[in-house]
C-alpha cells in the first residue's frame, strides 16, 4: 500500500480572534487541525504594523491603531503558546508569525523575533511602493500605476522580496508569486525574461539559505486554478532541490484541509518530496 502523505500546513492558522479578515477563535482553528489528523501545523498570524500609516481599512473600522495591534500580537503569542502546551499530546503546534516588507517593517520584525522568540517566521511581501497591492483590485492597479505598469510592478515586487529574504532569512517564504493576485495574464507575465530572471535569482537565494517555499492553497479557496506557486515556479524549485511544503493560509475552520488532497496530488505529480520538512528545522 502506498503511504499517503500527512496533511500539514507551513503557513496557516489566521483566526478571527487575532485577524480582522478571518473567522473563529484560535483554539477552534487548532482543534480543526487536530480533527483532520494534522501531525503538525504552523500558526502564522500577521505581525502588527510598524506605524498607523500601514493600518488596513478593516483595522481602522475596528477602532484599532498600531499600539493596539501590538498588544493584540502579544496576546496572540501568549495564547498560541498556551495552546501549544495544552494540545502537545495531540498535535505539534509551531508558533510563528508572518512578516511584511515596507519602511520600518524589518526592524520591527527583528524586535518581535527578539522579544517573543517564535518557533519560526514566514517571510512575506504584501506591499509595493508602500501600497498593499493584495488588498483589492483597486489597490493593485494603484500599485501598478505607481510602478509604471504591470511588468514593472512584478519587477519591483521580486526585488523587494529579494531584499526581504536577504535581511530576515525567514524559515519559510510565503506565497512567493502573490504579485499575480489580480493579474489574469500572470501565466505569460511570470515567464517574461526580465521577470523570470528575478524569480530565478530569488529561488537561488532560497536554495542557498535552505529555506522552505510555501505551497499556498489560498487561491484555490477563491476559485483559482493553481496555488501560489504557479506551475513553472514549482517545477523550477523542485529541480533546484528546494523544499516545498503545503500551507493552507486558512482564515477560518471552513478552509482547513479542504484543498489539501489536491495540493498533495499536485506536489506528488511535480516530483516534490512529501516527507514534509518542519519550518523550524534548517536543512
Amino acid at each position: 500500500m502506498t503511504n499517503v502523505p500527512s496533511p500539514v500546513s507551513v503557513h496557516g492558522g489566521h483566526s478571527g480572534q487575532f485577524c480582522c479578515h478571518a473567522n473563529n477563535s484560535l483554539e477552534e482553528i487548532v482543534r480543526a487541525y487536530i480533527d483532520l489528523g494534522y501531525p503538525w501545523v504552523g500558526i502564522t498570524e500577521h505581525m502588527p504594523p510598524a506605524s498607523d500609516a500601514y493600518l488596513y481599512p478593516e483595522e481602522k473600522q475596528a477602532g484599532l491603531d498600531a499600539d493596539a495591534l501590538m498588544e493584540r500580537f502579544a496576546e496572540y503569542m501568549t495564547v498560541c503558546r498556551s495552546l501549544q502546551a495544552k494540545y502537545v499530546d495531540r498535535i505539534e503546534i509551531l508558533v510563528g508569525f508572518e512578516t511584511e516588507y515596507y519602511e520600518g517593517s524589518i526592524d520591527l520584525a527583528r524586535r518581535l523575533i527578539g522579544q517573543f522568540s517564535p518557533d519560526y517566521v514566514v517571510g512575506s511581501v504584501h506591499h509595493v511602493q508602500e501600497i498593499p497591492f493584495d488588498y483589492s483590485p483597486k489597490k493593485y492597479r494603484e500599485a501598478a500605476d505607481r510602478c509604471g505598469g504591470l511588468d514593472e510592478l512584478y519587477n519591483a515586487y521580486f526585488d523587494q522580496q529579494f531584499e526581504m529574504l536577504q535581511a530576515l532569512k525567514p524559515n519559510v517564504v510565503g506565497h512567493l508569486d502573490l504579485i499575480r493576485i489580480y493579474d489574469p495574464g500572470y501565466s505569460t507575465r511570470l515567464v517574461k525574461p526580465n521577470i523570470w530572471g528575478k524569480i530565478l535569482r530569488n529561488l537561488e537565494l532560497v536554495r542557498q539559505l535552505g529555506l522552505i517555499l510555501d505551497f499556498n492553497l489560498r487561491p484555490l479557496s477563491k476559485g483559482e486554478k493553481e496555488p501560489y506557486l504557479s506551475a513553472p515556479i514549482l517545477k523550477q524549485a523542485i529541480d533546484m532541490g528546494i523544499d516545498v511544503v503545503p500551507g493552507d493560509d486558512s482564515h477560518g475552520v471552513d478552509t482547513i484541509g479542504r484543498y489539501m488532497p489536491t495540493a498533495i496530488e499536485m506536489l506528488q505529480a511535480a516530483g516534490a518530496r512529501t516527507n514534509w520538512r518542519r519550518p523550524a528545522d534548517r536543512s
